[in-house]
Order: structure tokens, then sequence, then C-alpha cells
């Protein structure tokens, strides 16, 4: 046990739980004046739900023994057994204090999805959702990378914070999600006016403030590995910023604070994966280009696919997730993180790269087949969509009785 490994994973923990406050802002921000406290909502129920699902069933379901190389057992159930010694994927922590850092991956995770749904899903299904979701494509996702014996370990996938079983999977799922709800009321006839670009630019900050936890605590201690996360996602996200702005003034003119903002969450979204496995020099790359990559991805996605993906959860989580686990398999060095059995495509191996396109593939299908079958059982209990009616006049009102700016008049329906 050492006092300063636990002193910084403390630390890391309570940056990655500020994450998701960090997207309610980020998200509520972005949309209609009538569905902010919905949107912002969706985040902070999950904030709640994922605890008490983590610890009753999840941490034990993700990292307690292994079944084929998908699932735990119950034996750390209510996380009887998981105590202050050190535990099986940490030595120099609390048990404890790996299972509260790993809670927070559970709970910003469910939380991204939303940014797809904003508008027209009901707070009932949502809520229902989430919580199969954790069970049927979290928890197994979690197994297969981090925990003992986990499928995508073994082919030799690295995720070194969660490429795949953060940003893939609620990427995807929430691709398949807008899918299925249709697009909302007038989406090719109205402008969806962005309400409060200061909120927009607060929950980014708090995302990259949240971020250096996220990657450098998945070190799991205060050493040289963690610094060199820390430093890659701080590089990535800055080169993003400004790759996006460039793309703003060649696209539009003007850069603009939206943009901004989104790029730094995209390189953020990018580094994830491999920031404890390519050199220092490879954020620069990383960074720049997936803003471009997001950019005309999100065009493709909206314009020409007509896919109504409110605030680019798979535009930006989806693809840049994709494009950091694709890049890890480019650039990462074993020589940086052992866990890599193989170096990257540019040090002349393909081995790596192949087992990165593998681990890329086989958590979209489980996102997808997961999210299609916590759809059906929703659907069993209650409709997906609110009515035309709910829609018309907010999910503020409609689902939760509330409004956030009272005394405005009403202008923005």
């Amino acid at each position: 046990m050492n006092t300063g490994d636990t002193a910084f994973m403390l630390i890391a923990t309570a940056l990655v739980f500020f994450m998701t406050p960090g997207l309610a802002f980020f998200y509520g921000g972005l949309v209609r004046r009538k569905n902010v406290c919905n949107t912002m909502m969706a985040c902070v129920a999950i904030m709640g739900l994922s605890v008490v699902l983590w610890t009753l069933f999840g941490y034990s379901l993700a990292f307690g023994g292994n079944h084929g190389g998908i699932i735990g057992d119950f034996r750390w159930i209510a996380l009887n057994g998981v105590g202050w010694e050190a535990g099986p994927y940490a030595d120099t922590i609390p048990h404890l204090l790996f299972c509260a850092f790993q809670m927070m991956f559970a709970m910003i995770t469910p939380a991204l999805i939303t940014g797809s749904l904003v508008g027209r899903m009901k707070f009932k299904a949502l809520f229902l959702f989430v919580t199969l979701w954790s069970f049927v494509v979290y928890y197994p996702l979690a197994h297969m990378v981090w925990g003992e014996g986990g499928l995508l370990a073994a082919i030799g996938s690295v995720d070194f914070a969660g490429g795949d079983v953060v940003h893939i999977s609620s990427g995807v799922s929430a691709l398949v999600l807008a899918i299925i709800l249709g697009r909302r009321r007038g989406y090719e006839q109205v402008t969806y006016r962005i309400h409060n670009i200061p909120f927009v630019v607060l929950g980014a900050s708090l995302l990259w403030f949240g971020w250096f936890g996220f990657n450098a605590g998945s070190a799991l201690a205060a050493d040289g590995l963690a610094a060199h996360a820390f430093m890659t996602s701080a590089i990535s996200a800055a080169a993003a910023l400004l790759s996006w702005m460039f793309i703003d003034v060649m696209k539009e003119g003007k850069p603009t604070l939206v943009g901004a903002s989104t790029g730094l969450v995209v390189g953020l979204v990018a580094i994830t994966p491999g920031a404890g496995f390519v050199p220092i020099w490879s954020a620069f790359i990383i960074g720049a280009l997936v803003s471009p990559i997001c950019y005309f991805g999100v065009a493709l996605i909206k314009k020409k696919l007509k896919i109504d993906d409110a605030l680019d959860a798979f535009g930006c989580h989806g693809i840049g997730g994709i494009w950091g686990g694709i890049a890890t398999g480019i650039f990462a060095q074993k020589s940086i993180n052992s866990t890599a059995k193989w170096d990257g495509l540019v040090f002349g191996d393909y081995r790596l790269f192949l087992a990165q396109l593998e681990g890329i593939l086989i958590t979209i299908v489980i996102a997808v087949v997961g999210t299609l079958l916590c759809v059906a059982v929703v659907r069993i209990f209650t409709p997906l969509r609110v009515s035309l009616k709910e829609e018309q006049l907010g999910l503020d009102v409609t689902q939760h009785g509330e409004n956030a700016y009272p005394s405005f008049n009403g202008l923005d329906q």
C-alpha cells in the first residue's frame, strides 16, 4: 500500500466524478430552453442510479472473477469482501478505491448516450433503458477490456482509459437510439438554437479538468505513466481545439466558441484509449486529425443520412473513439506501457493494429445488439418517445414540471 498513490487516486476519482456534472452543463447549454432541465436531469439521475447499481452488482460483474472472458460473477455483490486492503487490480491502493475509480466510469458512460436523444425520449423510458444497458453492455465490456481474463485483452487489444468501454459503446448505442426514436419534430424546417453558449464552455472546461483524472488516473499510481497520460491528454485536446477552429474559419469564415469547445472534447475522446501507450509527439497528430474526422462525420450523419443525433454523441464520442482506438494501433509503443503486447503500425508491427480493429468491431456489435435488446424490453413497459404535444411544450414541463427560465417569454418554442 502506498499513501501517495492512494491520495493521487482519491483526487483522480473525484475529478472523474466531476465530469458528469460537466457533461450536464455541456449538453444543457446546447439544447433549446424548454429542454434544458430534462437534458441536465438525465445526467443527474444517472449519477444516482449508476452508483447504486455499481456498488450492488456492477463492480462484481465487471471485475469479480471471470466467465468465458465475457462477465464476472457475484463474489463482490454489495461490495462484500471489497475493503481497505489492496485488491487484485492495483497493489498500492485500497481495493475499495479501485472500485470507486471505476464507478465514475460507469457513471459518465451512459450519460454520454443522452446527447443523441434530447427533446423526444420519455424520462421513464430513459431511466429504464440506462438500467438495462448498464447490465447488458457496460459491465460486460468493462470486464472484457479490464477484468480478469477479459476477451478483448486476451486478443491483444488495449484500451488505456475507455475508448472501447466508454466512448465507442456509448456513441454507437446513441446512434442506434437516435435512429429508433426518429427525428425531432420539424427537424429539417426549424433552426434548433443553442440557448446558452457559456454553459457549453463551462461544461467543456469541467470535462477537460476532470479528464486529467480520467486518463492520468488510469495509470492507477502517481508515477511517470500518469504524468505521460496527463501530458498526451493536454496536447491532444489543445491540438484538436485549434484544428476545429481552423475548420470553422475555412468553412464559415469565423472561429466559434461552440466549435472550439467541441474540438477540445473530441481531442480528449481520441487520446483516451492511447493516452498511456502512445509517444508524446503522436498526441499532436491524434488531436489534430480527430477534429476534421468528427466534423465531417457529423455532417455525413446529419446532412446526408438525416439521422438526428441531436448533440452529436456518436459524431463525437463514437467516431472520435474509433479513431482513437485505431490511432493506438498505429502509434503505441510497448516500451511506454508493457500492457501492449506489440508496437504500433508506425513502428513496423501490424499485430496490435489488427487487434485494435478486432476490439473495435466487437465493441460495436455488443453495443448495437445490446441496445436493440434493451429497447425491446423497455417498450414492454412504456413507449420510448413523448407525444407530439409533450414535445411541443418541452420536456422540462411535461417530464419534470419545471422551467429553467420561468420569466422567459416563450419565443423559443
